[in-house]
């Protein structure tokens, strides 16, 4: 996943609660936590994947679920890099 993102513009590696993550200008988009891709989306689209049994809601472990994360369990290097991309195409589009 970072590899095919970090050749991006403005895309850098940073830590999101001391994982890895990858952000757009200065918004976290996708991050790596307990070998899960977490990353940030719409409500809506992270409500689809919930329901649909491809990811679960976020909760960083404060007990509190993250309404705009959701939780990716490993799949096929594909479907985590389209999923970061979705991420990254929602953040970049919060800049305004």
């Amino acid at each position: 996943m970072a590899d095919a993102s970090l050749g991006e513009p403005e895309v850098s590696e940073y830590k999101m609660f001391g994982s890895p993550a990858l952000r757009s200008g200065k918004k976290v988009f996708a991050c790596l936590a307990q070998d899960r891709l977490v990353v940030k989306l719409p409500a809506a689209r992270v409500s689809e994947l919930t329901q649909s049994g491809a990811a679960e809601p976020f909760d960083p472990g404060m007990g509190r679920v993250m309404r705009e994360w959701a939780s990716v369990a490993p799949s096929t290097a594909e479907a985590w890099v389209a999923l970061a991309h979705e991420a990254r195409a929602f953040v970049d589009g919060l800049r305004g």
